[in-house]
């Protein structure tokens, strides 16, 4: 694909952690295929996940272009933006059109990502999977990789003020090996997906520094002494949320 502005945007990402200095650590690069189609199946924490995410396959000359909900496409600024990087459009109500986008760019020999729980994981745990990862990697015949990001909640998510200014901040990018859904049980390899990823995860949330997540602190899970709410408290204010947008939706003008 041609790319105009996704050189430059990535240039100016790059410079802008140096400025903050972000201490990014990414292993794992390894397994990135240099060419072809592949997949990429991110962990969903902070609304910037989709930058890190792209740094972790970057380093290895490829370029991510992201399955994204519509609202990103529609605004004035970012829109322009997400089209001008050939992400993908997805409508939460129906995916069909964006699961085909995807299996085209996979076809054609693109790198694609995509967030398998769907939204962020106020938990910042994982939160049940969906198969589309599984079934668009088997359709398109492409390996799937699991990437794990830790510390990117702590620029920007749910429920918490951002903040782009912490210096030295640690941001772990993690990078696993390939899987290779074939489409015959798309909930095992779902499974298996989300697993891998759990494993991952405990891995960089262990290799954290100690003295970034302390006892009691909001990104850290709760299982691990943190303050973030549980799975099951995390799913309350989800369901909380969605009522709230569609009662948003249905009071506003047509």
């Amino acid at each position: 694909m041609r790319d105009l502005t996704y050189p430059p945007i990535i240039a100016a990402a790059r410079l802008g952690f140096r400025v903050l200095g972000q201490q990014i650590t990414v292993s794992g690069t390894e397994h990135v295929p240099r060419t072809g189609g592949v997949l990429i199946a991110v962990n969903h924490i902070g609304y910037v996940d989709f930058v890190y995410g792209g740094l972790g396959v970057f380093s290895a000359g490829r370029r991510a272009r992201f399955m994204a909900k519509r609202e990103l496409f529609d605004h004035k600024v970012t829109g322009p933006l997400m089209r001008s990087m050939h992400h993908i459009e997805v409508d939460r109500g129906s995916g069909v059109a964006s699961y085909h986008t995807a299996v085209e760019y996979l076809r054609a020999g693109e790198c694609v990502g995509i967030f398998p729980e769907g939204t962020i994981s106020r938990a910042f745990e994982l939160k049940e999977f969906k198969s589309g990862a599984a079934r668009i990697a088997a359709e398109a015949n492409v390996p799937l990789l699991p990437v794990v990001l830790w510390g990117t909640q702590r620029l920007m998510t749910k429920d918490h003020p951002r903040d782009f200014f912490t210096r030295g901040l640690p941001i772990h990018i993690r990078v696993g090996a390939p899987l290779h859904p074939r489409g015959a049980d798309p909930v095992a390899e779902t499974a298996e997906l989300r697993s891998v990823m759990a494993t991952m995860l405990d891995e960089a949330i262990a290799g954290y520094p100690a003295d970034q997540q302390p006892p009691g602190s909001w990104w850290l899970p709760q299982r691990l002494g943190g303050s973030a709410p549980s799975l099951e408290q995390a799913a309350a204010l989800d369901a909380a949320e969605q009522r709230d947008r569609a009662a948003r939706r249905r009071a506003s003008p047509t």
